[in-house]
Order: C-alpha cells, then structure tokens, then sequence
C-alpha cells in the first residue's frame, strides 16, 4: 500500500511540475511602444521628450524579463525551471539586445561626441546588465537586474528634467551605431538557424601559400535546434520592440531621409517572427517533405529583416 501512495505521489509531483513548466514557457506577448511610453509619461506626469520612448521600452523589456511568469528561469537551481530549456534560451536572447542596447545608449546615444563624459546612471546600469545571467546568489543575476532598472529609470527621468538634466542625441550617427550592432546579431541568427539542416559552406584555407578551399558543414545538434530557435524568437522579440521605439524617437531624421517605409518594412519582418507556434514541438523537416523545419521559416523572416537593416544603414551613411 506504501508503494502505491509513493507511485502515485511521485507521479503526481511529475504531473504538477510537467504543468508548472507548461505554463512558465508561455512567453511575454509583444506590446505598444508608443502607447506604454505615453501612458508611463502621463502617470509621472512627465513630457515625451526624445529618447523618453526608447529607454521606457528598454525599462519594460528588462522587467518582463524578470518579472513574467515563473520569473526569472536561467538561473534557477530547483525543478521544473531547473531541467526547462525553452524558456531560458528565450531569456537570453532578449538578454542580449537589452546589454547592446544599454552599451549604445551609454556610449553613443547620451553622448554628442566621443571625449563627453558618460551618464553616471547609464555607467552604473550597463555594467549591471552584463552580470553572468546564470549567478543565482552573492548577487543573484536579477538583484543586479533590478539595479540597472533603477538606473535606466533615473535617466530616463532626467531626459525630461530640467534639474540635472540627461541627454538623448537622435542623429543619423548614432542610430546607425545600434543598427549595426543588429544587421551582426540579425546575421549571426539567420545563419544559427540554418544550420539547422547542415547545408555545405565553402571555406578558405586560411594559410595563404596553399589557397585550397575546404567544404564544411556545419549542422546544429538535433538536441539544441529548440534551443536556438528559441533564443531567435527572444532576441527577435527585444528588437522589434526597440525597433519600433526607435521609430518614434528618430521621426524627424527618418522623414526627412524618406526612410519609414524601409523601418516599417524591417518591423513587419521581424513581427512575422512571433507568430504563435502551433506544434507542440520545434521540427525539423527535410526539403520539401511532410513536416516543416520551423528554424528555416524563422531564418527566412530574420535574412530579410537583416537585409532591411543594411538598406536602412547605407541609406542613413549617404548623409
């Protein structure tokens, strides 16, 4: 009788934490920019001043980050999170646009040159973001999380404050800056996702003397194909976000140079990537066979989006 109260306990603890990690993988939906950076000034009772919608954007990125159900999972020692991959592969994704983003606005954006000294709440916020996101304790990765949101809060107070005032500088140059940063990370996914299928990739022997070109092939463990695929859908998600944010406060620049088509073209790329996954599973399918390979779809929409950054980068150098 003890055996059976243990077997149907222990399948019971399997059931609630099977359900537990069901429910903490659902990820955060996407929202309004414009909205969420208006309804935030009017409850400080604060102006829309340039830069006030990107930084609130970075602000609510970084707290859905650590605040959406089940909180913060890369960390985490205990099941279900503990044995959860999805999800913290999807946190780091948006990890990585929130650190390039804090590095861009701290060095370019709040800076009208190179020699300016640097924000002190953007010197303290930035530094704060890159903790190694698996350190759980002495500090855990979401008290200096936590930190970098009051910094970037603070800065954005003061972008509307004419006490100790803080500065964002929407010129070509500096929206440039970020939007290289993306084409790379863009690239970088589009070609993680390809590899999903191996394709054969011509490669240059780097000694010089022989000149010989080698055939390699790279090709993502079938283990890890989720985990990649959900790390795009993260990092797609944080940069559709500040796309559109940065869409508001480069306005002026982007009419003037007759650049919103080609942004809008970029945002609605990079919104097909978040399209609700229907399968239970990340497939792989082969060719033209039965099943989809879900990371080649995705790598379809980010190869575009990334094209789109690179029109919109050379367009914006032309000036």
């Amino acid at each position: 009788m003890s055996k059976v109260k243990v077997i149907v306990g222990g399948c019971a603890l399997v059931t609630a934490f099977y359900l537990l990690s069901v429910y903490w993988s659902f990820e955060p939906d996407t929202f309004n920019p414009d909205s969420y950076a208006a309804e935030q000034a009017k409850e400080s009772q604060q102006p829309l001043t340039t830069g006030y919608e990107t930084t609130t954007t970075l602000i609510h990125i970084s707290e859905l980050l650590i605040n959406k159900q089940g909180g913060f999972l890369t960390n985490d020692k205990l099941p279900p999170s503990l044995l959860m991959d999805n999800m913290p592969a999807w946190e780091m994704g948006v990890l990585n646009q929130v650190r390039d983003i804090a590095l861009i606005l701290k060095d370019n954006l709040s800076r009208p040159q190179n020699e300016s000294h640097v924000d002190s709440d953007l010197q303290q916020a930035q530094p704060a973001l890159n903790i190694n996101s698996h350190s759980w304790n002495f500090p855990s990765a979401e008290s200096e999380y936590k930190n970098a949101i009051e910094s970037l809060t603070r800065y954005r107070d003061r972008l509307s404050s004419s006490k100790h005032p803080a500065q964002f500088y929407a010129r070509d140059d500096n929206l440039v800056a970020w939007l290289e940063v993306v084409q790379k990370r863009l690239g970088t996914i589009s070609q993680d996702l390809g590899s999903s299928v191996g394709e054969p990739q011509l490669r240059m022997d780097t000694n010089k003397d022989s000149g010989e070109i080698s055939l390699d092939t790279p090709k993502t463990s079938w283990l890890k194909i989720d985990n990649v695929f959900y790390e795009s859908r993260g990092s797609t998600w944080a940069i559709l976000l500040l796309m559109k944010a940065m869409k508001h406060d480069f306005e002026p620049l982007l009419e003037e140079e007759k650049a919103t088509v080609m942004i809008d073209q970029i945002i609605r790329e990079l919104e097909a990537t978040q399209e609700t996954v229907w399968s239970p599973m990340i497939l792989n399918g082969m060719g033209f066979g039965l099943l989809p390979n879900h990371s080649l779809i995705m790598a379809n929409y980010v190869s575009r989006a990334q094209a789109g950054t690179v029109d919109l980068i050379n367009l914006l150098e032309k000036r």
